[in-house]
């Protein structure tokens, strides 16, 4: 069995110095260079002060052996004010380094931001589906606010310690090769003990992050209105609170245990560093005493070698940082590596500007990624005429909206294919494909923003249309719900802001409505259209449903047979192939599958 890796292994293959220095010089490239000429400036600085200080207490003890009153004195003002120039000048580099550094991490913050939701729009639904998917988006979002600026940080702090260093390495060199090689000794072992234990809090959050994910599920329970009703009419406030506690008490004990062993470790390595530093003072202290150097020259080599183990420290500190940032960053390209299955050719084919001769599912098989053998969908066949009304009908899990996915290519079916006119549909560009399908799911999203917005989201692509939005509302039955809000289109919807107000779950139903026949599309696609509907809205809709799809293609999936009927052809599936399939009177007359599922939904109304 392999051993684990050597802290140096563990650094070569985490510490990608050159990829944190392309993200934060592509992201803000003037704040970039600012910061780099602020670096350097506060770097060659804090030299200059001890030059000065040197210098200040050597014109200070001649004037005390001259013994020349006010003349003498001169010498000392003259270094005096040269220094409180210099602090000057520190402060104003510090306080535009500040300025610059917080300019450009928000900059890196907002970017890394945007490509997090870039990457998440641009990844299949499949990967939204895996659990494996969630733990890579949480672990890359976990620090993407404060690792960017950390990064912009541990650079700064890096390059103005090794101008700093340079500067005095070279002086306590000059003075003595052993003072300067003493260094090492004093900074690295603390170094390697932050170096040892990034890796080992990298590899527990790795390993809790399902922990993480669930802990933050149940909180996610306790605040989100969503689950407010049932958590308390079911009481399940203590219960989610309990779970909570318990995991974040286990994820805390663990953090804690590394923390107090790296702190232990730091300690020893400190106290030695201690050693090491006072040790020198003697050194250049008996230097002094032997009349080898003088006492600014004491002040200023201490100084100098207490400013390089500062600096030492700060770079080791600020490579060790940067390798824990650079773990995150290995999460972040983790989750940007992932790559889209369902993708538009090298050259993909025009889509139809009107189909003419209908969709097809040819012999479609599929199984979802990891559910395998598991087969969802077998050797299905169906098509959808132009302005032909086409429902399916089955049991939970026959596969009627897994087949919607594939139409809409939210997945690609592993057998067969579906087509347009003939054409094959991984042909064409995905995007420019769902652009010509309206799709109300029965899991349809409600949106916290105006009324109107709610509806244009169904074509955001086009300039907002007051009039054709209204009219999109009154084909679903939604306009007079919307009428009766305070400031009407324009009323905020959802209590998330102020000012909002809340629709009953059949008016939230009717404006996801909306949203599908704003759409100037070929097919409308609609997945439990009127779950949430009371009979007679049901009966009002589906009594103007094709005036409402303007001779559409449409493709109906209902439990309801009120729905269903309606429809011109009507599939019915059963574990996921194709039962039956004709009009409803046909079905019925046939006294097969579809016609004991309606006769199961009509009885209890035929009884009463």
């Amino acid at each position: 069995m392999p051993g684990r890796p050597k802290v140096s292994e563990a650094v070569h293959r985490g510490l990608h110095l050159g990829r944190a220095i392309r993200l934060v010089w592509t992201c803000a490239p003037g704040w970039a260079t600012v910061n780099l000429f602020l670096v350097v400036a506060q770097g060659l600085l804090p030299l200059a002060g001890l030059y000065l200080l040197k210098r200040l207490i050597d014109s200070l003890q001649a004037g005390l052996a001259a013994q020349d009153g006010a003349a003498s004195f001169l010498p000392v003002l003259f270094w005096v004010i040269l220094a409180a120039a210099v602090a000057l000048l520190t402060t104003l580099a510090r306080s535009l380094a500040e300025l610059a550094g917080q300019a450009q991490s928000l900059v890196l913050t907002d970017r890394v931001t945007d490509v997090l939701h870039s990457q998440s729009v641009e990844v299949d639904l499949e990967y939204y589906e895996d659990s494996r998917y969630h733990d890579t988006l949480h672990r890359a979002q976990g620090n993407a606010m404060s690792r960017p600026i950390s990064i912009v940080n541990r650079l700064v702090q890096i390059g103005q310690s090794g101008v700093s260093l340079a500067g005095v390495a070279g002086l306590l060199f000059a003075f003595n090769p052993l003072v300067a090689s003493v260094l090492l000794f004093v900074a690295v072992p603390g170094a390697w003990v932050r170096l040892k234990y990034s890796r080992r809090m990298y590899s527990f959050e790795q390993e809790q992050t399902q922990k993480e994910r669930r802990a933050w599920y149940y909180h996610w329970i306790l605040t989100n209105s969503f689950f407010a009703k049932e958590v308390r009419l079911f009481d399940l406030g203590s219960l989610f609170r309990d779970r909570f506690r318990v995991l974040r008490r286990q994820l805390r004990k663990g953090r804690l245990a590394l923390t107090r062993r790296r702190i232990l470790f730091g300690v020893l390595a400190q106290s030695g560093a201690s050693l090491a530093v006072f040790g020198t003072l003697a050194y250049i202290a008996y230097q002094t005493y032997r009349g080898t150097i003088t006492i600014g020259s004491l002040v200023m080599y201490y100084s100098a070698f207490q400013l390089a183990v500062s600096s030492v420290g700060a770079v080791l500190k600020g490579f060790a940082g940067l390798y824990e940032d650079n773990l995150f960053l290995s999460n972040l390209y983790k989750f940007l590596d992932l790559k889209p299955r369902v993708t538009a050719p090298a050259k993909p084919l025009a889509c139809p500007a009107r189909i003419a001769r209908g969709i097809a599912f040819h012999d479609i098989g599929f199984a979802y990624p990891g559910d395998s053998p598991r087969r969802v969908l077998e050797a299905i066949r169906l098509t959808i005429a132009p302005g032909q009304v086409v429902a399916l009908v089955g049991e939970n899990g026959s596969g009627k909206t897994t087949l919607v996915k594939l139409l809409c290519r939210l997945y690609d079916p592993d057998d067969g294919r579906v087509t347009a006119d003939g054409i094959d549909i991984r042909q064409l560009d995905p995007v420019k494909w769902r652009q010509g399908i309206s799709v109300i799911l029965q899991d349809y999203a409600q949106y916290y923003l105006p009324a109107w917005e709610n509806i244009w989201l169904g074509d955001a692509r086009s300039e907002p249309d007051r009039e054709r939005i209204v009219e999109a509302a009154q084909r679903s039955g939604a306009d007079p719900a919307i009428r009766r809000l305070p400031d009407g289109y324009d009323t905020q919807l959802g209590r998330w802001f102020d000012k909002g107000h809340e629709l009953s779950i059949g008016e939230w139903q009717k404006v996801a409505l909306a949203r599908a026949f704003l759409r100037d599309s070929q097919l409308v696609v609609l997945d439990e259209p009127t779950s949430s509907l009371d009979p007679l809205a049901e009966a009002e809709l589906f009594k103007r449903f094709r005036r409402a799809i303007r001779g559409r293609s449409a493709l109906l999936i209902s439990h309801r047979f009120s729905t269903v009927q309606i429809a011109d052809y009507i599939y019915v599936l059963d574990k996921g192939r194709v039962r039956e399939h004709g009009t409803h009177r046909d079905l019925l007359d046939r006294n097969g599958h579809y016609a004991r599922l309606y006769l199961a939904q009509a009885a209890p109304y035929q009884r009463s």
